[in-house]
């Protein structure tokens, strides 16, 4: 007798084990023709797998995240069996799911075309169409070597080669393709109705740049159509809103190849720059933060003792002088401590809390360098708060508003929080580690907002709560962080002198709210399509005259301005207005000040808002107070 435990907590017995899809069937025509997938004591399966003893299991649908994986996993198999449909030559290596889609990577003799794609994609579909049964089987290792060095799948028999001796693998067959793979799949080849190929790109057979170069295919695959038309109308968007565009387009930034992951500020893009900085300079003021600033080179036997040589050497920057190994820091947080415990701090002067706009370089692979969000120099808006254990729930609390506060400033009120608990493999007792876990939740409990458990993904020192903002066109960036580290403090020697006069580890928070300023800036450039509201605007206002006879008073409106502390250029170039308007316009700068005989005779403007919206003529006194208003706001 097998009991099956539903998830709405009823029971159903079976006299023998079952498979997944019985058990859906058992309960109902209509979910039975659903089901794309089980999950039996929290894993998922297949719906042929048997339960043999007493369960709980839930069957999965497209409905269901887990049912969306399983439907991008089993997309990218019907990919490689319609590239041998079509290319009998080509080899298959590695065909993950990823954020969205997936891809696969294949050898071929020649590149693959747009053309081969677009085949590709229609064999994807007839083949969807022929609802072939996907069935699984288990080998032994050395059978499934032998089976794959048969049909001549080098690279799948070095995959199952790398797999210990004594191991089964499994493989899973639709029609007449068969591949490596852990599982689970969908039933049928039915099942796959929604998926688009979506482009082209190279990578070397296992990361290895001394490796084959591959072809990677990617793709995306979708539950309903109406998600995935949602999806790409979404990828639109963000194409007409890259940072790395619009970085060029208005004359913000660029890069070049001489300085791969490193960034040249125009000065339009500085001055967007030095408004973030000095808006979270006046954060960390305003909150109790001490600003310091700690060197960009430290001697290696520092980063080994902080345990950052073991951990992260390979992205680091290494140099050398005088017989000594140096190290460009790629994070603040040892350079902190240094500053804290260079005085022997009281227990009354916790919780001390110190920030930093430090500057730091990751020697990131060069496949993995993207524009602003994926740099190898950067700066962070960094904090570290040495307190107590009793400290701990204060801090966070108050960091979470200060957050919140700060994300509605930059436009972003829609925010994802969740807590990353105690991996395995940790240090600490289990004791801290509780109430470290327990402070970071109760502080989203009395912030009033919904949080997630992220089981096991917190660092080795201690739990974290990762803060993640919804932009304009529905993506998420993870961005703020506040972390419980019991470690550090105590590798580097910090110390305070407790209320009993015992020497005591600082518990050591590491906080940052906007992460990297280049990342977060190139993400505000995403979010308002270059449009970027007024209290950020490198130009906030331009003032164009029709004609020279109006020069002089142009020129008094923007000093004028300027004198009230706003960022105006002028523009008293021999053109038509209407092309000075066009261009301003396109430069997406919020207010263009338009100057004839009538506003120089009566000392008025006319106002024109971005967007081409026509505000009409008034005093400058009286746009004066409209600016002030909109930054005092921050609009």
């Amino acid at each position: 007798m097998v009991t099956v435990r539903l998830p709405d907590g009823s029971q159903r017995q079976f006299d023998a084990p079952v498979t997944v899809a019985q058990v859906a069937a058992n309960i109902g025509t209509g979910l039975a023709k659903a089901a794309l997938a089980g999950k039996v004591d929290g894993k998922v399966v297949d719906t042929s797998f048997l339960i043999e003893r007493d369960a709980d299991v839930a069957i999965v649908t497209d409905k269901d995240a887990d049912g969306l994986e399983v439907i991008r996993h089993s997309t990218a198999h019907l990919l490689a069996y319609a590239v041998k449909e079509l290319f009998p030559d080509a080899q298959v290596t590695i065909g993950p799911v990823i954020e969205n889609g997936f891809f696969y990577d294949f050898s071929y003799k020649r590149p693959f075309t747009p053309e081969d794609l677009a085949a590709i994609e229609k064999k994807m579909s007839e083949l969807a169409k022929k609802d072939e049964p996907v069935t699984r089987q288990v080998l032994p290792r050395d059978e499934a070597v032998a089976y794959f060095k048969s049909i001549g799948e080098a690279y799948k028999a070095e995959i199952i080669e790398s797999i210990p001796a004594d191991q089964d693998v499994s493989l899973y067959t639709e029609g007449k393709f068969t591949d490596l793979c852990r599982g689970p799949h969908v039933p049928s080849t039915g099942k796959l109705k929604v998926f688009k190929l979506m482009k082209l790109a190279g990578a070397y057979w296992r990361g290895d740049s001394n490796n084959e170069m591959l072809q990677r295919i990617y793709g995306t695959a979708w539950a309903k159509k109406e998600e995935q038309e949602a999806y790409l109308h979404m990828l639109e968007e963000a194409e007409k809103r890259d940072h790395r565009k619009l970085g060029r387009a208005l004359d913000l930034f660029h890069f070049q190849e001489e300085a791969p992951g490193l960034i040249f500020w125009h000065p339009k893009g500085w001055t967007v720059w030095q408004q973030v900085e000095q808006y979270m300079r006046r954060v960390y003021q305003d909150n109790g933060y001490q600003e310091v600033k700690a060197p960009q080179i430290l001697d290696r036997s520092l980063w080994e003792k902080s345990g950052h040589w073991e951990n992260y050497k390979d992205n680091m920057f290494t140099t050398e002088s005088e017989n000594r190994s140096y190290a460009l820091k790629p994070m603040n947080c040892p350079g902190h401590v240094q500053i804290f415990r260079s005085n022997m701090h009281s227990y009354r002067e916790l919780p001390l809390r110190y920030g930093e706009f430090g500057q730091c370089h990751r020697n990131e692979p060069s496949g993995s360098l993207h524009g602003m969000m994926r740099v190898r120099g950067f700066t962070q808006d960094d904090g570290h708060i040495f307190c107590t254990e009793d400290q701990i729930l204060d801090e966070c609390v108050a960091f979470t508003s200060l957050l919140l506060k700060v994300y509605r400033d930059f436009g972003f009120s829609d925010v994802i929080y969740k807590v990353a608990t105690r991996p395995d493999k940790r240090v600490g007792s289990d004791e801290a580690w509780d109430k470290a876990e327990n402070a970071l939740i109760e502080s989203l409990k009395r912030s009033g907002v919904e949080y997630e458990i992220s089981p096991g993904e917190g660092a080795f020192y201690g739990p974290k709560i990762e803060y993640t903002l919804k932009d304009a066109i529905g993506r998420m960036w993870q961005c703020g962080t506040i972390q419980v580290d019991f470690s550090m403090p105590m590798r580097l020697d910090a110390e305070y002198v407790a209320e009993d006069n015992t020497r005591q580890v600082p518990v050591m928070l590491h906080r940052a709210i906007l992460g990297s300023l280049e990342r977060f800036i190139g993400m505000l450039i995403e979010n308002y399509a270059g449009a970027l509201p007024l209290w950020l605007a490198p130009v906030q206002v331009v003032v164009v005259n029709i004609s020279d006879a109006q020069a002089e008073y142009a020129q008094k409106v923007a000093q004028d301005l300027k004198k009230q502390g706003f960022r105006v250029h002028v523009d008293l170039r021999n053109e038509k207005i209407t092309y000075k308007i066009r261009e301003h316009s396109v430069q997406k700068l919020p207010y263009i000040l338009v100057i004839g005989d009538k506003e120089r005779d009566a000392n008025t403007v006319a106002v024109r808002a971005r967007g081409n919206v026509d505000l009409g003529v008034m005093p400058v006194d009286v746009l004066v107070e409209r600016l002030k208003s909109e930054l005092e706001a921050k609009a």
